[in-house]
């Protein structure tokens, strides 16, 4: 097993390494590394947790906004010939490719939205192999968010490259892109 920072035993990591995985710890296999992070942190959890609420009833459930989402919290995903599993704080697909949730524990289908929230011990592996792999499975959004710094990163990709689309610092109300029928209010993520 991995030692928490990504240092392995020399051979690829398989699925079966997660079983060994503490339910108090977060299991990925990222570029064919067992990366084993312990638990969000309170304002970690407290950014994600607020921002899957906001887009919520507006994006997934239609209420006062325009639907045509479905938004999850930390699924497991694992892309078609890849080796890895990934288990990003949130996750959005469009209606018209994820019609229905399927009964499963892990989504295959690459989403079509991405959010990491940034700590210190995953800030490496999100800004580095993470965004390369939903690149090469062809996630058109991701986010970053840093709640200690108070900040959203929202990047598109194009062509196969990560472009930045806007940086959002502090408080204020935003429009941002893909959710930007909505105005979300950036203070209620770092809100203790």
């Amino acid at each position: 097993m991995g030692d928490g920072n990504g240092r392995g035993r020399g051979k690829p990591a398989t699925y079966a390494d997660l079983v060994d995985v503490p339910p108090t710890k977060v299991g990925e296999i990222i570029e064919g590394e067992l990366v084993v992070s312990p638990r969000p942190a309170s304002r970690h959890t407290r950014a994600a947790s607020r921002l899957g609420a906001l887009l919520d009833g507006p994006f997934d459930r239609g209420r006062d906004g325009p639907g045509g989402w479905l938004i999850l919290d930390e699924p497991e995903l694992r892309f078609a010939g890849s080796g890895d599993a990934l288990v990003p704080d949130l996750a959005g697909w469009r209606r018209e490719r994820m019609p229905r949730m399927p009964d499963t524990p892990v989504f295959s289908l690459a989403p079509d939205w991405v959010c990491e929230v940034l700590s210190p011990s995953t800030r490496r592996w999100d800004r580095g192999p993470k965004m390369r792999i939903y690149a090469r499975a062809g996630v058109e959004w991701l986010w970053f968010i840093e709640p200690l710094e108070e900040g959203l990163e929202i990047h598109r990709l194009r062509d196969g490259q990560w472009g930045l689309v806007s940086v959002h610092l502090g408080k204020g109300t935003v429009h941002a892109t893909p959710f930007d029928a909505v105005p979300l209010e950036l203070d209620a993520l770092w809100e203790r």
